[in-house]
């Protein structure tokens, strides 16, 4: 499959593949990696991703030095290749909330995760990433999102997600595209926890989302987070 790679804030890429069967207009599936003195990959693809992913990582680092993997969320999408990459980069380690790590990942994943607490950071040398729990938001149990806090930059998993395969980065409004989409796949738990959670995450005033399927966004992230839990406030109410 062919890949996309943009750097969509600085030293963060997205590599994206579009697959044109899934939905009515097409799907792209992104994976998200930090180029850090730790790198660090949120979203690792499903396993028939592995060797596009892999070689889009080595053309900016050694695979091997890969030393933290990540995910939204347990889904082949987002987890997938999780242990291709461990078995590629020794001294890498799979990064989750406890939740995750209780109930799934500390059978599946082939070495022990790091169990992270709600707020709490990974060091990556010369940034931080910080993890916080969503449970429920857009769905599963044990769904967490991650913040960088030198870019702005909101590692969203499954939030925001739109149809198609527009640009690597935009500004445009994305809450509409999104409606959209949650009318298409009906995704997103719908719940109180959605909204909160999206209030909650707005409180970071993040510059850049960057969103699992679809365009990442650059500008207001607390605005577009907020008009996103207005849309599932609305739906809540009706």
């Amino acid at each position: 499959m062919d890949i996309r790679t943009d750097e969509i804030a600085d030293g963060v890429y997205r590599f994206s593949t579009f697959v044109p069967e899934v939905g009515p207009t097409g799907f792209t599936f992104n994976q998200f990696f930090v180029d850090a003195a730790e790198p660090l990959l949120f979203h690792t693809g499903m396993r028939a991703l592995f060797p596009s992913v892999s070689a889009a990582i080595a053309r900016i680092r050694p695979v091997a030095d890969l030393r933290w993997i990540t995910f939204g969320h347990l889904e082949a999408d987002e987890s997938g290749a999780m242990n291709l990459f461990l078995a590629a980069a020794p001294y890498a380690q799979v990064a989750h909330g406890a939740v995750g790590c209780q109930v799934s990942l500390d059978d599946l994943a082939d070495r022990r995760p790091r169990r992270l607490a709600d707020g709490e950071i990974i060091d990556l040398g010369d940034r931080r990433i910080q993890h916080f729990d969503t449970p429920h938001a857009p769905h599963n149990w044990e769904a967490r999102v991650l913040y960088e806090e030198s870019t702005g930059v909101l590692f969203c998993g499954d939030l925001m997600t739109q149809l198609g395969d527009g640009p690597a980065l935009t500004g445009a409004d994305l809450v509409g595209p999104a409606e959209v989409a949650e009318d298409v796949f009906h995704a997103t738990s719908l719940g109180p926890a959605v909204p909160a959670t999206l209030h909650r995450l707005a409180g970071l005033q993040p510059t850049t989302l960057a969103v699992m399927h679809g365009s990442s966004f650059t500008g207001d992230g607390s605005a577009a987070l907020r008009n996103l839990a207005t849309v599932y406030e609305n739906r809540l109410a009706g």
